[in-house]
């Protein structure tokens, strides 16, 4: 039998983001948009709308429609020196989660080894351990703003490393891996002939990097066969509830070999999400829906970077550079760590604001004590009621009253 553990953070969510009145800051897309809302952005007017009444709902087409299969491939060709990914090369499949379970289910088994950055989501090195494999965590650190140290790479490879697997930007953390780290990790798997896997679901969303760092490109855009990069229309493009989500790679034999993997599964994804997605990458639409998204996360960290400044005698962090979600940490004035656990139920019960604590939603039990992750691109009005009920919280429970 499958020894499979359970997903946490989905287990954690799905218990308490029904709370009644509950104030999510814990979600972790841009603020969503509807079907309406899309075609108000389009920027061509006279451009067909998201969805065709006429088409007859078949399966379609299994690897995904050739408009959405191009559309994909155009986004992990920001930044390339390569030739440009034909359009062959990507796979539709049901969100991230699809696309990553599928990938590690055809490409990793018993006796492999595998290496995945941590923390991250669950899936990435929790699937690998249900197929029979041994996982080594790459353990990122505070101290680095959680970007792989690449020295210490080859001492976690061993002989039957099958597969490293990043996820860039990083969730919970909302860090980068810089371009000049990326090309270092392909570098180094490049030459004993392993696969990477990057988990890209957050990409493009580069919307805080320092100063002249430019956003790094697709872990595809370094020319070598054996990359992987996964990504949805959840996190950046705000269209969780159409669950589509691709597998991109330089190699064509990795797209069918998960593609033959597929058709054990759900055989193509629906005519009418493909559609909306397709819609959705077109130009007219994409710019306008980035710049929104971009926008909301630049807004939104400038609030709750502000909550964390306010509050620097109880709570700290590594301000994120990408994507949606940050790591916090809260402790007592004495400086000792919060239970999270105790703290997010506590939080919940007595506010409504929902966050995800790390060490029950991560693992994350030793490291980083008292850290919770907090999405903050949500609707800016959503995090703004958040915070304001977040910092009562502490002033009531946390701040020592001094007295007059």
């Amino acid at each position: 039998m499958v020894q499979v553990e359970p997903f946490e953070v989905e287990q954690w969510m799905d218990r308490y983001e029904t709370t009644p009145g509950v104030i999510n800051i814990a979600e972790t897309c841009c603020a969503s948009v509807s079907l309406d809302g899309l075609v108000r952005m389009c920027e061509d007017k006279e451009a067909p709308g998201p969805l065709s009444l006429s088409n007859k709902l078949t399966y379609g087409a299994i690897l995904g429609s050739e408009t959405l299969r191009q559309r994909i491939a155009a986004l992990h060709d920001r930044a390339s020196d390569v030739e440009p990914l034909p359009s062959e090369n990507v796979l539709v499949t049901q969100g991230a989660i699809g696309a990553n379970f599928l990938t590690l289910y055809t490409l990793v088994g018993p006796g492999d080894h595998v290496i995945c950055v941590y923390p991250t989501y669950q899936q990435l090195y929790a699937v690998p351990k249900s197929l029979g494999a041994e996982v080594s965590l790459w353990k990122l650190k505070a101290e680095r703003g959680y970007v792989p140290d690449v020295s210490e790479l080859g001492g976690l490879v061993k002989d039957n490393t099958q597969m490293i697997i990043l996820n860039n930007p990083n969730n919970p953390t909302g860090s980068t891996i810089p371009k000049s780290v990326l090309s270092q990790i392909v570098a180094s798997a490049r030459e004993r002939g392993i696969i990477i896997l990057c988990d890209e679901v957050y990409s493009p969303l580069y919307h805080s990097l320092p100063e002249g760092q430019e956003a790094p490109p697709s872990v595809l855009a370094f020319g070598y066969s054996k990359t992987i990069a996964t990504g949805s229309m959840s996190k950046s493009f705000s269209l969780a509830g159409i669950r589509i989500g691709w597998i991109a790679s330089r190699d064509r034999a990795i797209i069918g070999a998960v593609a033959a993997a597929r058709d054990y599964t759900t055989i193509s994804v629906s005519q009418l999400d493909d559609q909306v997605a397709s819609y959705a990458l077109s130009e007219p639409v994409l710019r306008p829906l980035l710049a929104r998204n971009l926008e909301l996360a630049r807004t939104n960290l400038g609030l709750l970077s502000a909550f964390v400044d306010k509050y620097a005698r109880v709570c700290s962090w590594v301000k994120p550079t990408a994507g949606t979600t940050a790591l916090v940490q809260f402790r007592n004035e004495d400086g000792v760590p919060m239970d999270d656990s105790s703290f997010a139920l506590n939080v919940l019960n007595k506010t409504k604001v929902l966050s995800v604590p790390a060490s029950t939603c991560f693992g994350l039990r030793t490291d980083f004590k008292g850290c919770v992750r907090i999405g903050y691109v949500c609707e800016s009005e959503v995090l703004v009621k958040g915070l304001e009920e977040l910092g009562r919280y502490i002033d009531e429970h946390l701040l020592r009253k001094i007295p007059n």
